[in-house]
């Protein structure tokens, strides 16, 4: 097991302890909760019955309770409950009402309501209570009345206490998921921006070979044209060296023309490839100043063509349009290739990512490193169609306006 593998499955036994733990807590939290409610409705039962057993023995002659022994009574009674919000009904489930004036009577009906709500709010009140618990039954000298009663305060804040534990947990989740997701991007980084250092460091040794073999060929007279073309393949391993030891460093940009630019690359590839291959160009005639690193983008461009080339099998007709608006310049490379689905839109760009038998597929996710993260542009895959073609598009800034970095 690879050291990729051991952080992989590292990161699955942090996330699936953590879900247990989440398990684990919000179900003790609502055991927690149902207790609490249970004590509540029990509390609630038994000041039901002692305010029954108050009331049944009433202050009206008939009982030896004095009027300070009833008042004390009812405040010890009501002192068994002082969170509970508690209302009395008739037996038509509607608050009870002062015979003298009709209104409710709002102190003598209810337990832990504030004292100024109105009958209106209180009557809201009473509904919010009928759909939380059931009501309890009074028998209070042959009249029927009802308990309604509703949860605490304590209760009401605790019942979004799992709610927020759980939004905890799965935002830990995903601070754990980012961590590990940019550790294994930044390895990757690393591992690439030293391949290719290594690369480059590795070309230039017999590069610089070449370059002297190439003087001693003039000098021996040797057909002018072989010398020619010698040349352009020494100045293209150059530019290659050149590519490969910008990798993992910051490349330093210059107002060049894009136009001329994509030309260039445009004829370099077009005399290399197959004959079977129908390149075609549009280009604007004027000049469009865009702040680029010239090798990079070459590269960019390069690796497109071939990506169009090769989902063409070397036959097909390849496109290169180039286009902008007042801020940006599009250039667009079309071909007439096997297409893509669109689920494989954004996949084409990861790393490794490669739908032939060979290679190691990180053309396309070099070519979006150099345009999104050295160039601030974009890069994407504008359309393409099942055995009709794939459109590629990339977007800069134009020069004239800031590129923000």
């Amino acid at each position: 097991m690879n050291f990729s593998d051991e952080r992989n499955l590292a990161s699955y036994f942090i996330i699936f302890a953590v879900l247990v733990i989440t398990g684990l807590v919000l179900w003790n939290t609502s055991l927690f909760l149902q207790r609490l409610k249970k004590d509540e409705t029990i509390k609630t039962q038994v000041w039901a019955q002692s305010f029954k057993a108050l009331s049944s023995s009433g202050i009206d002659g008939s009982s030896d309770i004095s009027l300070d022994d009833y008042l004390e009574l009812s405040n010890l009674i009501n002192s068994t409950n002082t969170t509970i919000p508690t209302i009395i009904t008739n037996s038509d489930g509607k608050p009870r009402r002062d015979p003298s004036s009709g209104k409710i009577d709002i102190l003598g009906s209810t337990l832990n309501i504030p004292d100024d709500i109105t009958e209106k709010e209180l009557i809201n009140y009473l509904e919010r209570m009928k759909s939380e618990n059931e009501p309890i039954a009074l028998d209070l000298k042959g009249s029927v009345q009802y308990v309604y009663y509703g949860n605490s305060s304590i209760l009401n804040k605790l019942k979004y206490y799992p709610i927020a534990i759980a939004l905890i947990i799965f935002l830990l989740i995903g601070v754990i998921y980012f961590f590990f997701t940019t550790s294994k991007a930044s390895e990757q980084n690393k591992l690439w921006a030293g391949m290719a250092k290594e690369t480059a460091h590795q070309i230039g040794t017999p590069l610089s070979s070449l370059v002297g073999w190439n003087e001693i060929l003039k000098v021996e007279n040797v057909n002018p044209e072989y010398i020619v073309e010698i040349e352009k393949d020494i100045s293209r391993l150059k530019v290659i060296t050149e590519r490969f030891s910008k990798i993992g460093s910051i490349p330093k940009l210059e107002e060049v023309d894009i136009v001329q630019e994509t030309r260039e690359a445009y004829t370099y590839l077009q005399s290399r490839s197959s004959k079977l291959i129908n390149f075609s160009i549009n280009l604007p005639e004027e000049s469009i100043p865009v702040h680029l690193n010239s090798q990079l983008y070459s590269w960019t461009i390069e690796n497109l063509v071939k990506n169009a080339i090769d989902a063409m099998r070397g036959k097909g007709d390849l496109n290169v349009d180039l286009s902008y608006d007042s801020k940006r310049v599009f250039i667009r490379i079309k071909d007439t290739g096997k297409g893509l689905p669109k689920s494989k839109f954004t996949k084409v760009f990861e790393p490794g990512y490669t739908s032939k038998t060979r290679g190691w597929g990180l053309g396309l996710s070099l070519a979006k490193r150099i345009i999104e993260d050295y160039h601030s542009g974009k890069i994407k895959v504008l359309r393409s169609e099942i055995g009709k073609g794939t459109t590629f598009q990339i977007t800069l800034i134009k020069s004239d306006t800031p590129i923000i970095t």
